[in-house]
């Protein structure tokens, strides 16, 4: 529990007091957010805000993770835990090149789609060949290929090539959503920070509950390779999202750009294939879902009838054309974070209390 707490503590800190600095090194360098045209009015005002703030959230994880391991951790680094940072770093640079991009171009397009992709695919590629190598003692590596809800689904098993292939998928599908969602000051930040506790919840509920401690309990145990790492990260990387939420709040003074939403929604996709909770994700996430899926049907419905479904997607755009102030969607789309969350919480925990035998009353 110390763990947690002091990489909590390191990367909260490192995130609150390093993003003003960045906000005077960033305007002094004209690192401004340049505003697409079919933007609603209220955001050309935003236009010349500094971005690219994720880079204070990636460091703050960072520092958080090391100082934890330098001073109270008993345990080194972990396989688990660098690979997930590694895959979360490697978005947040192709996040950094398509914002400067942006900036030195002084539009609202940065890297084309191919060159996304192809930095996606290959972050994700690396990821999925490594992450299912490197086994413990107890032969279990830090993902698996099977399928997984909140433990591995034993019948649905990808194989190798399978798995690299729904690695790219959940990591794209993820990093995009999390980009998706960045629209409006704080909303990306506070959602994702909400996630991340979660899942520092989740991976230390694991850590308790590890098949592989002597005397623990047996029924409702998980095989997951380094729990406590992973709540180590989650809890860095939460932290590094609050204090740059200080200043990302309305009226936001420093934006994350794709630096800190794909590197956030890599994160996610991480942190969901080495706890084996792949699909309890969807549940977690469900705001991050709701935004994603908005812009598919937006797109597809478009097509088909050359109709809008929406007024504009992402969806939180739909409310702010409706007339809805920017903080009163922001509050209402935290407060759906956060349902989505305590959801996903209670259904992995009543699968750990039907899987130990409690709600049977045994």
């Amino acid at each position: 529990m110390k763990d947690i707490l002091v990489a909590a503590a390191i990367a909260l800190a490192v995130s609150i007091l390093l993003t003003p600095y960045l906000i005077k090194v960033f305007s002094r360098q004209g690192f401004g957010q340049e505003i697409r045209e079919e933007a609603p009015e209220g955001h050309k005002s935003k236009r010349g805000t500094p971005t690219m703030g994720g880079v204070a959230i990636l460091l703050a994880m960072w520092a958080g993770y090391a100082a934890t391991h330098l001073t109270v951790s008993k345990q080194g680094p972990t396989a688990s835990g660098l690979l997930v940072l590694m895959l979360t770093t490697a978005l947040g640079l192709v996040g950094f090149l398509d914002d400067f991009i942006k900036i030195r171009k002084q539009r609202n397009l940065g890297l084309n789609k191919t060159a996304k992709l192809v930095g996606q695919f290959a972050a994700a590629v690396i990821f999925a060949i490594l992450v299912i190598r490197f086994p413990d003692e107890r032969d279990l590596t830090p993902a698996s290929t099977h399928l997984s809800f909140v433990r591995d689904i034993a019948v649905i098993s990808f194989g190798t090539v399978g798995f690299i292939v729904f690695c790219y998928l959940a990591v794209s599908a993820w990093s995009n959503a999390v980009n998706f969602t960045d629209g409006m000051d704080g909303l990306a930040a506070g959602s994702s920070a909400m996630v991340l506790a979660g899942y520092v919840l989740v991976a230390f509920w694991q850590y308790r509950y590890d098949c592989g401690v002597p005397g623990q309990f047996g029924p409702g145990c998980y095989n997951v390779r380094d729990p406590l790492d992973l709540a180590v990260v989650a809890a860095a990387a939460m932290a590094g999202c609050i204090g740059f939420l200080w200043w990302n709040a309305a009226p936001a003074k420093i934006f994350m750009g794709d630096t800190g939403s794909l590197a956030l929604g890599g994160l996610v996709a991480g942190l969901s294939m080495t706890t084996r909770t792949e699909m309890l994700m969807i549940v977690l996430g469900g705001l991050f879902v709701v935004e994603a899926l908005s812009v598919v049907l937006q797109i597809a419905v478009f097509r088909t009838t050359r109709r809008r479904l929406f007024r504009m997607a992402p969806f939180h755009h739909h409310f702010e054309l409706a007339g809805w102030a920017e903080t009163t969607i922001i509050i209402r789309f935290w407060l759906m974070a956060g349902i989505c969350v305590l959801f996903g919480l209670g259904l992995f925990y009543s699968e750990w209390a039907d899987a130990a035998g409690i709600l049977n009353g045994n």
